[in-house]
């Protein structure tokens, strides 16, 4: 038998977006016990520490408007090799965010051992604009995107290669607040989404079993991409850009054990903590719960 291996990174980023704190959601997840509660469900369970960020001066690239752009690139370069050393190792990457521009890195560091990668987006938002659709300039609205070879070559490049995944293997799950130019893109590509509606009309278990055999055939691995906005706000307080309506507590922990069941996950992130925004280190501990149900942690 294969021996189990976790290795676990914080990404303690926030140069994507505006908003302090989420660079703290590393700290909050590790505080709230991730390390004692997957240790059980390893062979060997190793925390890297996190990716040296620092506290850099915010920029804005005046041709691309986009916020952060050079940091962005360099720090997500970093998380790239240190993703790819550990799946060298042969041991599972979880990577702790941070804002989600780190899925940048994270899939830069993943896609290069697969041929064809799969992604599940568990998100509130779409992730897929670029510097001409982006409101704001934000890049953590943009790594969907990125990583489908869309946006500046400084982001798409990362890692020497691009596009890291197909609009095809892509599923998102839990949209439920996408831009013009998102919805425009998810249209003319064929990304595949549950918005609300359908996880509202169809429930959890049946999204879930689609979306597993949606991927299963097409994909050598998949990486699990989990923005706690997807979740809603009244559970999960502590997240830079809340949306009503969301994902449940309870449909989430189903949507985790139905993939851990069906043994399709190879890499994952959990981003968007934000503590300063948290009641108690509530997200956090919702982040660390999910993550047990998706390593197989079980009641009985």
């Amino acid at each position: 038998m294969m021996t189990r291996k976790l290795s676990i990174i914080g990404m303690p980023m926030d140069l994507g977006q505006m908003r302090r704190g989420v660079d703290m959601g590393p700290s909050a997840i590790r505080y709230a016990g991730v390390y004692e509660r997957l240790k059980p469900l390893f062979d060997a369970i190793e925390d890297l520490g996190d990716i040296p960020i620092g506290r850099p001066e915010v920029s804005v690239d005046e041709e691309s408007n986009l916020r952060n752009l050079d940091l962005v690139a360099e720090k997500n370069t970093l998380l790239a090799e240190k993703v790819d050393e550990v799946i060298q190792s042969g041991s599972f990457p979880l990577v702790l965010g941070g804002d989600h521009s780190i899925a940048i890195g994270t899939l830069a560091g993943v896609a290069k051992h697969y041929k064809n990668l799969g992604v599940i987006w568990y998100d509130a938002h779409g992730d897929l604009n670029t510097s001409e659709t982006s409101p704001s300039g934000n890049i953590h609205g943009m790594p969907l995107a990125v990583s489908v070879g869309l946006g500046h070559e400084l982001l798409t490049d990362i890692g020497g290669y691009s596009p890291k995944i197909r609009p095809e293997h892509v599923v998102i799950i839990g949209a439920r607040s996408l831009d013009e130019g998102e919805r425009i893109l998810i249209k003319e590509k064929g990304i595949k989404v549950y918005t609300m509606h359908e996880i509202d009309r169809m429930g959890m278990a049946k999204v879930m079993e689609e979306t597993i055999a949606y991927l299963k055939d097409k994909t050598d691995g998949v990486h699990l991409s989990l923005d706690l906005d997807g979740l809603d706000p009244s559970e999960c307080p502590g997240v830079g850009t809340p949306v009503m309506g969301g994902i449940s507590y309870r449909e989430s922990h189903l949507a985790m054990e139905m993939l851990e069941e069906a043994k399709l996950i190879t890499s994952a992130e959990f981003v968007e903590v934000n503590p300063i925004l948290d009641e108690k280190n509530k997200t956090a501990s919702i982040a660390v719960g999910l993550m047990g149900s998706l390593f197989g942690e079980k009641l009985l």
